[in-house]
């Protein structure tokens, strides 16, 4: 009878279950790193449509200025309001938005702020076929306000969804898009321009649906566990933050300001200037000439962005060494403005600055607080540079009227205060919450 030997079992050590263990938890955490990054680029491209509809709103209306005081008959300081009462609405409401959005959810915020903005549009359009410059000053107040409810927001909304390097990178390509927004729009605007001056405005309810499509089904936006506070309450824990760190958030605020005002100003003396002797720059040539400059603070944005990743000792560096090059190439146009060749390099040194600057300002701002007050701290910055982008445009127009001189003289300035400012009060921990 045959006898049937026991069949020798592999010897399994605990190392190699503990081995195998690791290798399926690694690789299902792999795979769910990869899934997750591409859930992060779906929702990158969504909140990077916010703030270029945002910036379209004004820099796609710089190259037509002209032609809008041409045929409404208008000054050049009743079209700079054109862009000026938006920017100045949306400072005003923007704090009021932020608190709200603190209160509810960012995302019922943003999207009827987007809806109102693109009907605005339509209705300056309208206003613009009737010669009705009225009709045309209150639909932007209209789409002034509901632009307080679009970018700002997102930059908190950002603050929410993402930690660490994935927030700072996020901030840098929202500060990216806004640049990018700006190349685009004056080419845009231009090209517009071609069909009627005021072509632009139509095109606003189409931007925005197409970004109101992105934000609704691409973005899920985190709960919040805690409950909101009262109103009262809510404003003294916001004084409490100010009072804290006021002594570097309130240079923050002025530095960010400063970067945008200078850069709208800056578009709106060149939009005016290039279509003058000598050099007759018209159309889609213009548009791609203000564009010079801000391709060059898209890029810088985006790659600052992706680089600091929270680390304040980098962040200090760059942001001294932007207003440096803000203060110098300002400082030197004074001499060069006349040379339309120097002066355009001389512009994009400063974007360069100004791409250093504003995603570590943006960074650093976001993470200064806790998720329940980011929407009013990162509203209050956003009112401010919005205020900034307000003054450009007719304060640039009454300092040409005086000096060319004089309105390089004065941004050359105002950028070694914020120097100033930055180097002796913005000292960043060396790993920024």
């Amino acid at each position: 009878m045959e006898t049937t030997k026991p069949r020798k079992l592999p010897i399994t050590f605990e190392s190699d279950i503990d081995a195998d263990k690791e290798s399926a938890s690694g690789s299902r955490k792999r795979q769910k790193e990869k899934s997750g990054s591409k859930g992060h680029v779906l929702e990158f491209i969504a909140i990077a449509t916010i703030p270029m509809v945002l910036v379209l709103g004004n820099s796609m209306l710089v190259p037509i200025l002209p032609d809008m005081q041409q045929h409404l008959g208008i000054s050049q300081f009743q079209s700079s309001l054109v862009i000026t009462l938006f920017s100045f609405a949306a400072g005003l409401f923007i704090p009021v938005l932020g608190y709200l959005s603190d209160r509810f959810t960012r995302k019922s915020i943003i999207i009827p702020s987007l809806i109102v903005y693109g009907a605005a549009g339509i209705l300056a359009g309208f206003g613009a076929i009737w010669k009705s410059y009225a009709v045309i000053i209150a639909a932007r107040a209209i789409q002034g306000l509901a632009a307080a409810g679009t970018a700002p927001i997102a930059m908190a909304l950002v603050g929410d969804m993402y930690k660490g390097g994935t927030e700072s990178k996020a901030l840098g390509l929202t500060e990216a898009s806004n640049g990018t927004g700006k190349v685009l729009s004056p080419i845009i605007g231009a090209l517009l321009a071609l069909i009627v001056w005021y072509a632009s405005f139509f095109a606003f309810p189409l931007f925005c649906a197409l970004s109101l499509a992105a934000v609704i089904w691409l973005i899920k936006e985190p709960e919040s566990d805690k409950q909101p506070q009262k109103l009262k309450a809510y404003m003294q824990t916001i004084g409490s933050i100010l009072k804290e760190k006021g002594r570097w958030l309130i240079p923050a605020f002025f530095a960010g300001s400063l970067g945008l005002f200078i850069l709208f100003g800056v578009l709106f003396y060149l939009s005016n200037v290039l279509e003058k002797e000598p050099y007759n720059i018209d159309g889609v040539k213009k548009g791609l000439v203000l564009a010079i400059p801000l391709l060059f603070m898209v890029s810088t944005s985006y790659i600052t962005g992706s680089v600091i990743k929270k680390n304040g000792v980098l962040m200090r560096w760059l942001m001294n060494i932007g207003l440096v090059a803000m203060t110098a190439s300002l400082g030197a146009t004074i001499f060069f403005f006349k040379n339309i060749y120097v002066f355009i390099g001389l512009l994009s040194i400063s974007s360069i600055g100004t791409g250093l600057l504003l995603p570590c300002l943006n960074t650093m701002i976001t993470g200064s607080v806790q998720r329940e007050q980011r929407g009013m701290i990162t509203s209050l910055y956003s009112s401010l540079r919005f205020l900034g982008v307000a003054a450009g445009p007719p304060l640039f127009g009454w300092l040409m009227d005086i000096s060319d001189r004089i309105v390089f003289i004065s941004v050359s300035a105002l950028s070694l205060v914020a120097l100033g400012l930055v180097f002796f009060l913005i000292k960043p921990d060396r790993q920024v919450a």
